[in-house]
């Protein structure tokens, strides 16, 4: 896919996971991307395990196809080499808080006048307007107030989702818009045919809310946690424990895969109660101690070639080793041990699978200028 936006230009100002993530899918699309950074660096460079020279690993994974330059955007010549570097753009990702681009001279207004063909991707919490607009927040806050929570967890408690599901569902979001508006600006053939993109963690989450939003419109469909088909209330869609104290899911929502099923593990009386009604505890209660009979192998062994929607939860460890993901080749490690793991565009394009990223490099302020064709 690293030819799709060769030549585009994109400047990368955000932080942390969002941004940079929604900056690597173009970055992986073919656009040149250059992450601007306070004189400091990202603070993503010291969350997590550190690499041989100090910096994070989680912050070289997820800025890996970039190239990086610190620059002081309170200095006057941190701002005129961001005013040069922004009208040879093609993109602008940045995730301050609304108004910050503002209070550094480069509000919307300013960007559009300076470069009327940019597409400005502003990524925050909440969104640009609304009483919100201000409010700091991060991911499990972001799950809390679009819905993304409510009806997640067990019983007691909503349970937060890791990797964080905001952070990179929205740099998902933010990539696609970006594509779209460029590829509207190319179609259409206008050089100042620029637009200015506010996308909202929050909103992103709420995005996958109409079929909860709509539950709770109508009396009694309303999916508390633990109670409907799919959030833990069906005896044939679950999580299951097993007798070695590792987890398995079951998927069988249709017909075919329970009946499938309860014929693998010889209790045929099971499937004409599939559809008792929610949330099926009884039901639960003695396919749960089914698999407590059976150590995590045993279950494998017998289900994995069954057609029931069957899977053990694997551990991260388990996961580089999978069958399924060797043969796709998405994930890889880099760098000299301690390795650190980088996992690829997941799109194949006519049979191949995506090539490696370049490992994230730093320039300085010369070259960056240079490369921009910026002066």
């Amino acid at each position: 896919m690293r030819d799709c936006l060769t030549g585009f230009l994109a400047l990368d100002l955000s932080q942390y996971l969002p941004g940079p993530y929604a900056a690597q899918i173009l970055a992986d699309l073919g656009a040149d991307v250059l992450k601007v950074e306070p004189p400091q660096g990202d603070p993503m460079r010291q969350l997590g395990p550190a690499d041989t020279d100090g910096i994070s690993h989680f912050y070289k994974a997820i800025n890996a196809g970039k190239r990086v330059l610190r620059l002081d955007l309170k200095s006057e010549a941190g701002i005129e080499a961001l005013t040069a570097l922004l009208e040879k753009s093609d993109v602008l990702i940045e995730s301050f808080r609304p108004g910050a681009m503002g209070r550094l001279g480069f509000g919307a207004e300013r960007v559009r006048a300076l470069n009327p063909g940019l597409v400005h991707c502003a990524l925050s919490g909440y969104g640009q307007t609304g009483p919100y607009r201000e409010r700091a927040g991060h991911d499990i806050n972001y799950m809390a107030q679009g819905g993304g929570l409510a009806g997640s967890g067990t019983v007691e408690r909503p349970v937060a989702a890791y990797p964080p599901v905001a952070d990179f569902a929205s740099g998902l979001q933010a990539a696609l818009a970006t594509v779209a508006a460029l590829l509207k600006r190319e179609r259409e053939g206008l050089t100042d045919s620029g637009h200015h993109l506010d996308v909202s963690l929050a909103e992103t989450v709420l995005a996958w809310q109409a079929m909860p939003l709509t539950a709770a419109l109508h009396e009694g469909h309303e999916p508390a946690r633990g109670d409907a088909m799919l959030n833990g209330g069906a005896a044939c869609y679950q999580v299951y424990r097993t007798g070695d104290d590792r987890f398995v899911t079951l998927g069988a929502l249709e017909a075919k895969f329970w009946e499938n099923f309860c014929k693998a593990v010889g209790r045929e009386e099971w499937i004409a109660r599939q559809w008792e009604s929610l949330p099926q505890h009884g039901l639960m209660a003695e396919v749960a101690a089914l698999f407590r009979e059976r150590d995590l192998a045993a279950w494998n062994s017998l289900l994995s070639p069954v057609d029931c929607c069957y899977q053990a939860v694997l551990s991260p460890a388990e996961v580089l080793t999978d069958p399924q993901v060797l043969a796709r080749r998405l994930v890889r490690q880099v760098g000299a041990p301690p390795q650190s793991i980088e996992v690829l565009l997941p799109v194949w394009r006519d049979g191949q699978a995506p090539s490696p990223r370049e490992p994230l490099s730093e320039i300085d302020l010369e070259s960056a200028l240079s490369h921009w064709g910026a002066s």
